[in-house]
């Protein structure tokens, strides 16, 4: 008998090295250390803002986690309002706050803000509480205010007060982003640099999508474009113009798809995930595994192949298990 080859050798197992907590207690200030310095040049400079803009200053102190100053003020209704570019305002939310504020007879959760250009101050995540506090005629909210503008692209970023939805979260994206890319102070700014504050750069091309449309289906194209679309590193007003060429293709592929549902409603089928069942099968990338190679698929390309495929789609081809699919799984936004 032949000798038998020898095996390869093992390669050593590896053994990943586990994140290590913080010991409890070892993270922060001490209680006593929050109020324990004197506060920084630029806390007595925000003291002097909220006194400009009619507020009080009630306390100052280092907040215990990261020891940022952070001021505690009383601040006029009117001399605060919502970040510009955050989500729109829903009305039953504001409502429901306006009718629980009085049950409890006091008011006691603070909103955050920041100094804006004009003497007043913006809140990233307070725009409901304002809301109702207007309503029921208040003249003064207590807030939590940081003298860092830039703090209010993160903190909303972060903003839990109400879910998102994809529309909400891609406009609130592009409001930022236009408001980065507009402010001279942020010149040079880009994507890559706030990449944690947009969280993705596919909601910059769907809220450029969203403001054109509001009624636009993002959820139904958000993982091919989520696949193609990478934080640019160019300035934000320069990157802003190819998102606004991404969107337009994005809409001419839209029209192509809402004829494609249009057939096959014609054909007879009546469900709300027409549109995601025809974007599945014109996606050239949904056989191919993210992550297989370093190559991000290209935009246009990939809008080019599913606009073709769009403008040739058989409702002929759709089986009964393809509706019962795309209802298990769900998709897109409701519109068809």
């Amino acid at each position: 008998m032949p000798p038998r080859a020898k095996s390869a050798p093992r390669k050593p197992a590896t053994t990943r090295k586990r994140k290590t907590k913080p010991a409890a207690g070892s993270v922060g200030l001490e209680a006593r250390e929050v109020t324990a310095s004197a506060p920084t040049a630029e806390a007595v400079r925000l003291r002097g803002q909220i006194e400009a803009a009619g507020g009080v200053e009630i306390a100052a102190y280092r907040e215990p986690f990261g020891g940022f100053w952070v001021a505690l003020a009383a601040l006029p209704l009117d001399k605060i309002r919502p970040t510009p570019y955050q989500r729109e305002l829903s009305k039953a939310h504001a409502e429901r706050l306006a009718s629980v504020i009085p049950k409890v007879g006091r008011f006691l959760d603070p909103v955050i803000a920041v100094p804006d250009d004009d003497g007043g101050f913006i809140t990233p995540n307070g725009m409901h509480r304002l809301s109702a506090l207007g309503a029921l005629g208040a003249k003064t909210v207590i807030a939590l205010v940081m003298p860092e503008p830039e703090i209010a692209f993160r903190i909303l970023a972060l903003n839990t007060e109400k879910a998102h939805n994809l529309k909400d979260k891609a406009l609130e994206v592009i409001r930022m982003a236009r408001a980065i890319a507009g402010d001279a102070r942020k010149a040079g700014t880009s994507e890559a640099d706030v990449a944690f504050e947009l969280e993705q750069a596919s909601l910059i091309t769907l809220g450029v999508c969203y403001e054109s449309n509001a009624r636009f289906s993002g959820g139904a194209y958000n993982s091919v474009v989520a696949r193609t679309e990478a934080f640019s590193t160019e300035p934000m007003a320069d990157s802003l113009e190819l998102r606004e060429a991404h969107a337009e293709r994005l809409l001419e592929l839209d029209v192509a798809v809402t004829a494609a549902v249009a057939r096959l409603k014609a054909a007879g089928w009546n469900s709300g995930y027409l549109k995601p069942i025809v974007v599945a099968r014109i996606n050239p990338l949904r056989f191919v595994k993210a992550g297989k190679d370093d190559a991000r698929p290209d935009f246009d390309k990939t809008i080019d192949r599913m606009l073709e495929g769009a403008k040739k789609f058989d409702p002929s081809k759709v089986k009964a298990a393809d509706m019962a699919i795309a209802s298990a799984v769900g998709g897109g936004d409701g519109d068809d």
